[in-house]
Parts: structure tokens; sequence; C-alpha cells
């Protein structure tokens, strides 16, 4: 069992609650410039939450965090079933979007600065754009194609342009991007100079989006992709490798983001554990593991492993997602663990539903410490040992403790509540995500 200290009911609260807070300031880092070559040391980047500016409590912003993790499944399940009806429907692909962190970049020479949604479940790099038709407001200036001396046109026989779902050949490479919540953007490809802190890097592709509908994107000024596909800024790099380090609810330590070469880290920080990545031929841009089995406490949960296979259908399986709050399980897995969990906690269950939360306990009221059973995921090569932090939240003011985890129907996602303090390295080479359990201020 682990155990989990009170020592008064607000410090329980503030110990287990999984927010995750960072600063705006980015890093320092060793500078480059020049062609990509130059970059192959990497950069790291300073990353913030999206909610860390908001007047907000620590169980708010993780009720926040819940309730876009609940829209972005829905979205998420909605694009695969959508992938598997009839080809002949013609129809613009849908993509992810959004996402729970935002990064400080600049693009353009003169450089300007912009913060922007940073989303491994999408590939597009995209920002708003001067003459802007529909735009939504942004704390920043519109950037201005026409005022930087190294932005050009991407060509409609360019790479980049025939990697987009949906694209139409005027005035240059013409794209349309939609997202599962029917948000989109809407403009030209170019090319330009991104600096991500001192790192510049030339002629990064992206979309100058002169349309921009819907919702969630009012955080930032666009969406910077870390998908798997040809558009995401991992994969126009040399070193195509990235790393995160997601931190808890401590407010004095910073998340941060790792590119190419950089991002596994310091050998320094402990063991590895690799597992491959998968493909969905279906949805490619994402991030799929295979997830052989679950243990709570000394106990393997009963689970058929065909429950989190993916299907021939495209359908199915589980991804790892640093833009989803908390992990989703398959219901048939999810109700195995919930009554499993019941079994093990030996606490009064909390039916008011007022978490959000589909299980919680009632706190002893006459105790300063909580036992939790280990929770141990099971992927192929890595068995993930989580800390009860990375599992358990609790709210003292409404007196629960509650599993930092739902249920879904298809899908399963691997949250990044239960990321934090790990740095996760994906590397698209190699074809494997690896998961290093640590302090982020030792990376």
């Amino acid at each position: 069992m682990a155990l989990i200290h009170s020592l008064c009911r607000v410090s329980f609260s503030a110990l287990v609650i999984v927010v995750l807070y960072v600063s705006p300031a980015l890093s320092t880092s060793r500078g480059a410039s020049g062609d990509l070559d130059k970059v192959r040391n990497g950069f790291r980047v300073m990353l913030k939450h999206v909610d860390s500016d908001k007047n907000l409590t620590k169980w708010e912003r993780m009720q926040r965090g819940i309730k876009r993790g609940n829209h972005r499944l829905q979205r998420l399940n909605a694009m695969v079933l959508a992938a598997d009806t009839d080809s002949a429907t013609v129809q613009a692909p849908v993509v992810a979007g959004n996402g729970e962190f935002l990064m400080d970049l600049s693009i353009g020479t003169p450089p300007t600065s912009y913060s922007v949604i940073l989303d491994t479940g999408s590939d597009l790099i995209w920002t708003q754009c001067k003459p802007c038709t529909q735009c939504f407001d942004q704390s920043t200036p519109i950037f201005d194609p026409e005022k930087s001396s190294t932005f050009s046109k991407l060509s409609c026989s360019s790479d980049l342009c025939s990697a987009l779902p949906q694209s139409t050949c005027n005035d240059g490479c013409e794209y349309l991007y939609t997202y599962g919540d029917y948000s989109s953007t809407q403009g030209v490809m170019g090319t330009d100079t991104f600096t991500f802190n001192k790192v510049s890097v030339p002629k990064i592709g992206f979309g100058c989006g002169e349309d921009n509908e819907g919702d969630g994107f009012s955080q930032g000024a666009g969406l910077v992709g870390l998908g798997r596909g040809p558009l995401s800024l991992v994969s126009q790099l040399k070193e195509p490798k990235f790393s995160y380090c997601l931190t808890s609810i401590d407010q004095t330590q910073k998340s941060l983001l790792l590119m190419g070469s950089i991002a596994s880290g310091k050998e320094s920080l402990g063991a590895m554990k690799t597992t491959p990545l998968i493909r969905n031929p279906s949805q490619p841009s994402f991030y799929y593991l295979s997830l052989q089995g679950i243990t709570l406490g000394s106990t393997p949960l009963p689970i058929k492993k065909s429950t989190f296979a993916l299907q021939d259908d495209g359908t199915g399986g589980v991804i790892i997602d640093s833009g989803t709050t908390i992990t989703y399980l398959e219901q048939a897995a999810f109700d195995v663990l919930k009554k499993e969990f019941i079994s093990q906690m030996g606490l009064s269950v909390d039916s008011s539903s007022s978490t959000g939360l589909d299980l919680c306990f009632s706190l002893p009221s006459d105790s300063t410490q909580v036992q939790v059973p280990k929770l141990i995921f099971h992927f192929v090569g890595a068995d993930l040992d989580l800390p009860a932090e990375n599992y358990m939240i609790a709210d003292s003011s409404s007196g629960v403790i509650c599993l930092a985890m739902g249920s879904s129907s298809g899908m399963s996602i691997f949250g990044n509540v239960q990321q934090q303090n790990m740095l996760v390295v994906h590397d698209l080479k190699k074809e494997t995500v690896s998961f290093v359990q640590t302090q982020c201020q030792n990376v």
C-alpha cells in the first residue's frame, strides 16, 4: 500500500491534488542559428498550464481539466469512428485539437513572440495571420507575414503541401484543417524562422491562418502539433525526438519540453523504461501503446488483453496524450479496476457525483494519513509503478479522495496526471516511448 500523509486536511489536499502549474518564463539554452544541422543539439522550452494564470483553486483547475478531457475524449472517439465510415462520403478530415499546455516561441525576422497551444494529438503548426477575415481575440498582435523578411509561401508541389489532409492550389498552397470539435483554421501554408528560447530554426512549415473558427484556441495565438505526421514540429526537425516532464502541484517547479537529441535527458536520471509505438493507419498522428494489463496492490486485474487492443478497423487501442488530463480506460477494464479499488481501499464510497470523477471515497475525519493500493500499468517492455499522487486526487473542502481516471467507450487514453514527474521521451525514428520517473527540476 502506498502511504499518503495528510498532516491536516488543508495540507492533505495540497499534497495530492494533481494540477500542473508552470512558469511562463523560458529557460536559458545554448544559442544556435543557421540551417537545421545547427539545432542538432536540441533545445528546451518551459511550458505553462492553460489555467495557471486564472484565479482558481487547485481543485477548480483540476475539474476544468477533467471537463476539457471529457470533450477531448469524445472528439478523439468521433474521429476514429468517422475514419471507419463509408469512404465514399466526402468530408474534411478531422484531427485532434487543443491541449493543456502553452509554449512560448517567436516567428519571423525580426522575431515576434507568441504563446501557442502544444498538442501531441495533431500535426499542423499554425498561427493567426493578417489579413484576417475571421480571427479570435489574442493577447499579442496577429502575425503579419509581410513584415517578416524570412517568410515565404509554400509551393503546391512541396512535400508539406502534399501531406495536408485537405489543400487547394491558388496563390500558393492553401489549407483547411478541421478539428474534432468542428473548429478549424484555413489559410495559406508558408515557411519562416521559428525561435524557441534562443535557438532559431529556419524554414519551418506552418499554416498562416486567415480564417480561424471555433472554441478552445483563444488561450494562445495558434497551435504547435507534435504528432507523428510529417507536418508536425518534431517531424520537421532533423532529430525526430522530443520529451516532456510535467510537474505536479508544486507551483515553484516548472514543466518543460525538450526537442532533439537532448530529449533523452541526463544519464543520471535513472532507469529508462521503453515500450514500442504501434501504428494505426486510420489515425497515423497518434502515439499508440500496447497496454497488456493492470495490477492493483498485489492483484493482477482480470482484464482480457483484447480489451486494450487496436482493432483492424482502427478503433480501440491506447494512446498516450499530454493534452488529456486524466486517464480513460475502456469501460470493461475500468469496471474491473473500480470494483477492485473499492475492495482494497476500505473507505466509504462517495456517491454525490459532485466531483466529475467516476470513483471517490469519503475521507476519514479522524486520520492524518490514507493508504492507497499500488497501481502498475503493464505496457510491452515497461511496467510503470505509479506514485500515489499520479492517480489519487483529494479535495479537503469536499472531504473526498478520488481516483484520477474515468471510463471510455472504444479508445483508451493515458493522460497527463499519470505522467507527472516523469520524463516521457517520444522517439519517432526508433518508434518508441520511454519513461524515467524523476523530479522535473533534475532534468
